[in-house]
């Protein structure tokens, strides 16, 4: 019996790994492809580009093959054929091109979705446009301004008076844990009492995101993906327990769980999996996004210590000018923070979550004098922007005065820290505003040095590779 169960399985895997021989092979009879290597069958360059690098610069994969291959080249991680460029304007091209011969390629973030169709689901256009609008009704500017400054500024003043009160805080986990708690409240009303599980959630499946993303997409009992995969269905279970509970109760919150329930079964393939998947993958981005830039904050004015001194001096004039009947942030005084939006577009520019833009090519796409085959995915590199010596002059320095002298085309065009087009994330001015009032809070109420930790590392998401420990007092 064991012998006839092990042929089946010798068999099965002589044919998947020839099928996969066959179409690593084959992927070199389209035309002219792009310049490149597709490395080994199957992974391909994988390892390559999952090599840590300890660096703020751009990963090494990226960069080497940039400067042996020009800004267009070829590979194949993930199990997947790719061409990654890093060319603005083929890279313009290609949002300009979505729904025509490009289509979203959702990949590494596919752990965000349930069975079935659900992952042609999650890229169509209608639940694209579906997904922004609601979440710019409850997260955009109007949001921001008339009632999540005040509760941004008392969760933070909360958080910043725990963290006061420890010997040491390790900012990945922690600024985790505050996103997580502030997110999953605002968005899906997540129960407070619920915290050991949430946090036991936000841990393991935000801290694991490089790990979990970019490792071998192999769904095998002790591997990362495997692990990261189980912890990602958790989240989603708890996500939707919450639905389930919330469509039963006759109270509602009116808030964004609450608008996209009302419209399941009035609105095109939205079901309750299709809301689940999206809540859990919109709470993850903003959770795992202002964290990162969080951590890479506190790096960079360790370091640059002028920059902390003229943030305080910048918020410090902002409570002198208040009226004094008033007791917290307006949307007036956030948008008067000239110098805290340099530091913040600075540190966006090192910060981005994602190596690229993920798509995929509908039709064979030609691009100067190569073809790009259809099914192939497209990585649009956007942090090669970020890292372009000749736009952003010493690009590995922290300097945020240079924003002082970048001109709103240059901004337009080479700096994506949110994305592109129309698939911008609809939460970009609340991760601003999220930062700056962290800052004003920060600068204003406490003091804080540095314990140990803060080495960056690249996988190339931007991680701490020891982690980043500080100690937070209550100033004066």
């Amino acid at each position: 019996m064991w012998i006839l169960a092990l042929s089946v399985v010798a068999a099965m895997l002589i044919i998947y790994c020839t099928h996969i021989i066959i179409s690593w092979r084959s992927s070199r009879d389209f035309g002219v492809l792009p310049p490149g290597s597709m490395g080994l069958p199957f992974i391909g360059e994988t390892l390559q580009m999952v090599i840590p690098s300890y660096s703020l610069d751009l990963h090494p994969f990226i960069k080497k093959r940039i400067q042996r291959y020009g800004p267009i080249f070829r590979t194949r991680v993930l199990g997947r054929s790719v061409v990654m460029s890093a060319d603005p304007d083929f890279n313009n091209y290609i949002v300009q091109q979505e729904g025509k011969s490009v289509g979203i390629w959702i990949g590494p973030l596919s752990v965000f979705i349930t069975e079935g169709n659900e992952a042609q689901i999650l890229g169509s256009d209608f639940l694209h446009r579906y997904v922004r609008s609601i979440t710019l009704s409850h997260m955009g500017a109007e949001s921001i301004r008339h009632k999540l400054l005040p509760q941004l500024e008392d969760n933070i003043g909360q958080v910043l008076h725990n963290w006061s009160n420890q010997e040491s805080v390790e900012l990945k986990q922690a600024t985790s844990m505050m996103n997580f708690h502030f997110f999953a409240k605002y968005l899906f009303g997540y129960d407070a009492e619920k915290l050991s599980e949430a946090s036991r959630i936000a841990e393991k499946l935000f801290s694991g995101f490089s790990d979990g993303t970019l490792s071998l997409p192999f769904n095998i009992p002790g591997t990362r993906y495997h692990e990261f995969l189980k912890e990602a269905k958790k989240a989603f279970t708890t996500i939707k327990s919450t639905l389930e509970e919330r469509r039963a109760s006759p109270n509602h919150q009116g808030d964004f769980f609450d608008e996209a329930i009302s419209d399941i079964g009035t609105k095109n393939i939205l079901t309750e999996d299709t809301v689940s998947s999206f809540t859990l993958g919109i709470t993850f981005a903003s959770v795992v996004s202002t964290s990162s830039i969080m951590t890479l904050m506190f790096k960079f004015l360790s370091e640059y210590p002028s920059v902390e001194k003229e943030l305080i001096v910048e918020h410090e004039e902002i409570l002198n000018r208040r009226n004094k009947s008033s007791y917290s942030l307006t949307w007036d005084e956030y948008k008067s923070m000239n110098f805290t939006q340099q530091v913040i577009n600075e540190a966006l520019r090192f910060s981005v979550l994602l190596p690229a833009l993920f798509r995929v090519a509908l039709e064979d796409i030609q691009v100067k004098e190569y073809t790009i085959p259809a099914g192939w995915i497209i990585m649009a590199v956007t942090p090669a922007l970020h890292m372009d010596p000749k736009i952003f002059e010493d690009p590995v320095t922290f300097n945020p005065w240079r924003w002082k002298d970048i001109d709103s085309y240059t901004v337009s065009k080479f700096f994506r820290p949110f994305g592109m087009g129309t698939r911008q994330c609809p939460g970009a001015e609340l991760a601003r505003a999220y930062v700056a009032t962290f800052l004003h809070v920060l600068v204003t109420k406490y003091r804080w040095k540095k314990i140990k930790g803060g080495d960056v590392v690249r996988t190339p998401i931007l991680a701490f590779r020891d982690g980043f420990h500080i100690k937070v007092w209550k100033e004066g």
